[in-house]
Protein backbone atom coordinates (compact mmCIF):
# COMPACT_ATOMS: atom_id res chain seq x y z
CA UNK A 1 0.00 0.00 0.00
CA UNK A 2 1.24 3.25 -1.01
CA UNK A 3 1.72 6.16 2.21
CA UNK A 4 1.34 10.06 1.82
CA UNK A 5 1.23 12.51 4.56
CA UNK A 6 1.95 15.31 6.13
CA UNK A 7 4.91 16.37 8.18
CA UNK A 8 4.69 19.92 10.41
CA UNK A 9 3.63 20.24 14.37
CA UNK A 10 0.74 20.57 15.67
CA UNK A 11 -1.29 18.68 13.12
CA UNK A 12 -4.34 18.29 15.60
CA UNK A 13 -6.45 20.35 13.25
CA UNK A 14 -5.04 19.65 10.14
CA UNK A 15 -7.80 19.41 7.04
CA UNK A 16 -5.39 17.05 4.64
CA UNK A 17 -5.53 13.80 6.64
CA UNK A 18 -9.06 13.63 6.38
CA UNK A 19 -9.65 15.03 2.94
CA UNK A 20 -7.05 12.58 1.58
CA UNK A 21 -8.67 9.44 3.62
CA UNK A 22 -11.97 10.17 2.31
CA UNK A 23 -10.65 10.63 -1.05
CA UNK A 24 -8.97 7.52 -0.86
CA UNK A 25 -12.35 5.63 -0.26
CA UNK A 26 -14.44 7.37 -1.94
CA UNK A 27 -12.16 6.55 -4.97
CA UNK A 28 -10.98 3.04 -4.19
CA UNK A 29 -7.30 4.07 -4.30
CA UNK A 30 -5.06 1.55 -2.58
CA UNK A 31 -2.96 4.42 -0.45
CA UNK A 32 -3.09 6.06 3.20
CA UNK A 33 -2.63 8.92 4.88
CA UNK A 34 -0.68 9.73 8.43
CA UNK A 35 0.58 12.19 10.74
CA UNK A 36 4.04 13.00 11.12
CA UNK A 37 4.37 15.31 13.66
CA UNK A 38 8.33 16.25 14.16
CA UNK A 39 9.69 18.22 16.50
CA UNK A 40 12.41 19.16 14.43
CA UNK A 41 12.25 18.75 10.81
CA UNK A 42 15.56 16.83 10.64
CA UNK A 43 13.38 13.83 11.57
CA UNK A 44 12.08 13.94 8.16
CA UNK A 45 15.54 11.80 7.45
CA UNK A 46 14.02 9.05 9.66
CA UNK A 47 10.68 9.14 8.20
CA UNK A 48 12.52 8.50 4.83
CA UNK A 49 14.23 6.01 5.91
CA UNK A 50 11.39 4.34 8.16
CA UNK A 51 8.89 4.34 5.51
CA UNK A 52 9.62 2.93 1.81
CA UNK A 53 6.84 3.13 1.04
CA UNK A 54 5.99 6.87 1.27
CA UNK A 55 5.06 8.36 -2.24
CA UNK A 56 4.63 11.97 -1.34
CA UNK A 57 3.87 14.26 1.67
CA UNK A 58 2.32 17.77 2.42
CA UNK A 59 4.40 20.24 4.88
CA UNK A 60 2.90 22.23 7.01
CA UNK A 61 4.01 25.07 9.50
CA UNK A 62 6.73 25.62 10.58
CA UNK A 63 8.95 23.22 8.23
CA UNK A 64 7.48 25.04 4.84
CA UNK A 65 10.94 26.97 4.57
CA UNK A 66 13.21 24.66 7.06
CA UNK A 67 12.33 21.33 4.37
CA UNK A 68 14.48 23.10 1.40
CA UNK A 69 17.92 21.81 2.54
CA UNK A 70 16.42 17.99 3.25
CA UNK A 71 15.10 18.19 -0.76
CA UNK A 72 17.12 16.96 -4.12
CA UNK A 73 15.40 19.33 -6.43
CA UNK A 74 12.44 22.28 -6.17
CA UNK A 75 9.73 22.98 -8.92
CA UNK A 76 10.98 26.07 -10.47
CA UNK A 77 8.19 28.36 -8.81
CA UNK A 78 8.66 26.61 -5.91
CA UNK A 79 12.24 27.44 -5.90
CA UNK A 80 11.43 31.22 -6.71
CA UNK A 81 9.45 31.85 -3.59
CA UNK A 82 11.70 29.74 -0.88
CA UNK A 83 8.92 27.97 0.25
CA UNK A 84 7.57 24.19 -0.22
CA UNK A 85 3.88 22.42 1.07
CA UNK A 86 4.29 19.48 -1.16
CA UNK A 87 7.17 16.79 -1.25
CA UNK A 88 7.26 14.13 -4.07
CA UNK A 89 8.97 10.78 -3.80
CA UNK A 90 10.75 9.90 -7.55
CA UNK A 91 12.25 6.76 -7.37
CA UNK A 92 14.02 5.11 -10.45
CA UNK A 93 15.86 2.33 -11.12
CA UNK A 94 16.32 2.48 -7.15
CA UNK A 95 17.39 5.67 -6.51
CA UNK A 96 15.66 8.66 -4.30
CA UNK A 97 14.71 11.78 -4.94
CA UNK A 98 13.03 14.07 -2.82
CA UNK A 99 11.09 16.87 -5.21
CA UNK A 100 9.77 20.21 -3.85
CA UNK A 101 6.77 21.85 -4.73
CA UNK A 102 3.98 24.79 -3.89
CA UNK A 103 0.51 23.63 -4.58
CA UNK A 104 -0.64 26.66 -2.25
CA UNK A 105 0.13 28.99 -5.38
CA UNK A 106 -2.52 27.37 -7.55
CA UNK A 107 -4.92 26.60 -4.89
CA UNK A 108 -4.74 30.30 -3.86
CA UNK A 109 -4.81 31.27 -7.51
CA UNK A 110 -7.55 29.69 -8.41
CA UNK A 111 -9.67 30.48 -5.42
CA UNK A 112 -9.47 34.47 -5.70
CA UNK A 113 -9.28 34.23 -9.82
CA UNK A 114 -13.03 34.67 -10.02
CA UNK A 115 -13.89 37.44 -7.80
CA UNK A 116 -11.15 39.98 -8.94
CA UNK A 117 -12.00 42.79 -10.89
CA UNK A 118 -9.55 44.02 -13.56
CA UNK A 119 -11.18 47.21 -13.84
CA UNK A 120 -10.82 47.76 -9.68
CA UNK A 121 -8.14 45.02 -8.25
CA UNK A 122 -5.20 46.10 -9.92
CA UNK A 123 -3.13 45.98 -6.43
CA UNK A 124 -3.16 44.05 -2.76
CA UNK A 125 -1.91 44.32 0.28
CA UNK A 126 -0.20 40.94 1.62
CA UNK A 127 -0.66 41.55 5.49
CA UNK A 128 1.97 39.05 7.03
CA UNK A 129 5.21 37.74 5.68
CA UNK A 130 5.84 33.81 6.24
CA UNK A 131 5.53 30.85 3.99
CA UNK A 132 1.91 31.89 2.65
CA UNK A 133 2.44 35.03 2.13
CA UNK A 134 5.20 34.03 -0.52
CA UNK A 135 2.99 32.01 -2.18
CA UNK A 136 0.36 34.13 -2.26
CA UNK A 137 2.90 36.73 -3.97
CA UNK A 138 3.63 34.67 -6.56
CA UNK A 139 -0.27 33.79 -7.80
CA UNK A 140 -0.84 37.47 -7.74
CA UNK A 141 2.14 37.67 -9.97
CA UNK A 142 0.75 35.11 -11.92
CA UNK A 143 -2.88 36.77 -12.46
CA UNK A 144 -1.04 40.56 -12.80
CA UNK A 145 -2.15 42.34 -9.91
CA UNK A 146 0.75 43.90 -8.32
CA UNK A 147 1.40 43.55 -4.36
CA UNK A 148 2.86 45.28 -1.07
CA UNK A 149 3.59 43.04 1.54
CA UNK A 150 2.36 44.36 5.29
CA UNK A 151 4.42 43.33 8.15
CA UNK A 152 4.70 44.73 11.90
CA UNK A 153 8.32 45.30 11.60
CA UNK A 154 10.08 47.83 9.11
CA UNK A 155 11.10 45.97 5.83
CA UNK A 156 12.94 47.99 2.89
CA UNK A 157 10.53 46.46 0.16
CA UNK A 158 6.84 46.78 2.29
CA UNK A 159 4.97 48.97 4.59
CA UNK A 160 4.35 48.44 8.37
CA UNK A 161 0.68 48.59 9.85
CA UNK A 162 1.00 51.96 11.06
CA UNK A 163 1.71 52.89 7.34
CA UNK A 164 -1.86 52.02 6.20
CA UNK A 165 -3.82 55.15 6.16
CA UNK A 166 -6.74 56.06 3.58
CA UNK A 167 -4.76 56.78 0.96
CA UNK A 168 -2.74 53.50 0.54
CA UNK A 169 -6.67 51.86 1.25
CA UNK A 170 -8.10 53.22 -1.80
CA UNK A 171 -5.27 52.27 -3.91
CA UNK A 172 -5.11 48.53 -2.74
CA UNK A 173 -8.91 47.19 -3.18
CA UNK A 174 -7.28 43.34 -2.46
CA UNK A 175 -6.46 42.68 0.83
CA UNK A 176 -4.76 39.57 2.04
CA UNK A 177 -4.44 37.99 5.70
CA UNK A 178 -2.10 35.66 5.25
CA UNK A 179 -1.48 36.04 9.38
CA UNK A 180 -2.81 33.30 11.83
CA UNK A 181 -4.99 36.26 13.49
CA UNK A 182 -8.64 34.94 14.27
CA UNK A 183 -8.21 31.36 13.93
CA UNK A 184 -10.44 29.53 16.97
CA UNK A 185 -10.28 29.83 19.05
CA UNK A 186 -9.20 32.97 19.26
CA UNK A 187 -12.06 34.31 17.20
CA UNK A 188 -11.98 38.34 18.09
CA UNK A 189 -8.43 38.88 16.69
CA UNK A 190 -7.83 40.54 13.86
CA UNK A 191 -5.13 42.20 11.96
CA UNK A 192 -5.34 46.06 12.81
CA UNK A 193 -5.67 48.04 9.91
CA UNK A 194 -7.96 50.78 9.13
CA UNK A 195 -11.51 49.34 8.24
CA UNK A 196 -13.27 52.94 8.03
CA UNK A 197 -11.49 52.73 5.13
CA UNK A 198 -12.97 49.55 3.12
CA UNK A 199 -15.55 49.99 0.58
CA UNK A 200 -17.79 47.41 -1.36
CA UNK A 201 -14.90 47.91 -4.02
CA UNK A 202 -12.56 46.18 -1.90
CA UNK A 203 -12.14 42.47 -1.66
CA UNK A 204 -10.97 40.70 1.26
CA UNK A 205 -9.08 37.02 1.70
CA UNK A 206 -8.37 35.71 4.85
CA UNK A 207 -6.31 32.33 4.51
CA UNK A 208 -7.98 30.92 7.91
CA UNK A 209 -11.13 29.26 7.59
CA UNK A 210 -11.85 28.27 10.99
CA UNK A 211 -14.38 30.34 11.75
CA UNK A 212 -15.61 30.68 8.70
CA UNK A 213 -15.62 34.36 9.02
CA UNK A 214 -12.88 35.73 10.64
CA UNK A 215 -13.38 39.34 12.34
CA UNK A 216 -11.06 40.64 9.66
CA UNK A 217 -14.15 39.76 7.04
CA UNK A 218 -16.46 40.69 9.19
CA UNK A 219 -15.31 43.80 9.62
CA UNK A 220 -14.84 44.09 5.65
CA UNK A 221 -18.48 42.76 5.49
CA UNK A 222 -19.61 45.21 7.59
CA UNK A 223 -17.86 48.15 5.26
CA UNK A 224 -19.84 46.25 2.35
CA UNK A 225 -16.33 44.73 0.99
CA UNK A 226 -16.10 41.13 -0.88
CA UNK A 227 -15.19 38.40 1.26
CA UNK A 228 -13.64 34.89 1.11
CA UNK A 229 -12.17 32.64 3.37
CA UNK A 230 -9.50 29.90 2.97
CA UNK A 231 -11.71 26.77 2.55
CA UNK A 232 -11.93 26.53 -0.91
CA UNK A 233 -7.84 27.40 -1.41
CA UNK A 234 -7.43 24.37 1.05
CA UNK A 235 -8.89 22.11 -0.95
CA UNK A 236 -7.56 23.13 -4.28
CA UNK A 237 -4.10 23.13 -3.02
CA UNK A 238 -4.61 19.29 -1.67
CA UNK A 239 -5.72 18.38 -5.17
CA UNK A 240 -2.97 20.21 -6.75
CA UNK A 241 -1.16 17.78 -4.44
CA UNK A 242 -2.39 14.71 -5.55
CA UNK A 243 -1.64 16.13 -9.10
CA UNK A 244 1.74 16.49 -8.34
CA UNK A 245 2.08 13.16 -6.85
CA UNK A 246 0.27 11.02 -9.33
CA UNK A 247 1.86 12.74 -12.54
CA UNK A 248 4.99 11.16 -14.30
CA UNK A 249 8.02 13.38 -14.34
Amino acid sequence: MDLYGIIGKPLTHSFSPRFFSDKFQKEKIDAEYVKFEIPDISQISDIVKDHSNLRGLNVTIPYKESIIPFLDKLDPQAEDIGAINVVKFQRIGGNLQLIGYNSDILGFQNSISPLLNKDMHKQALILGTGGASKAVAKALENLGVGYTFVSRNPKSAGLTYDDLDEDVLVKNKVIINTTPLGTYPKVDEAVDIPYQYISDKHLLYDLVYNPSETKFLALGKARGATIKNGAEMLELQALASWDIWAKEL
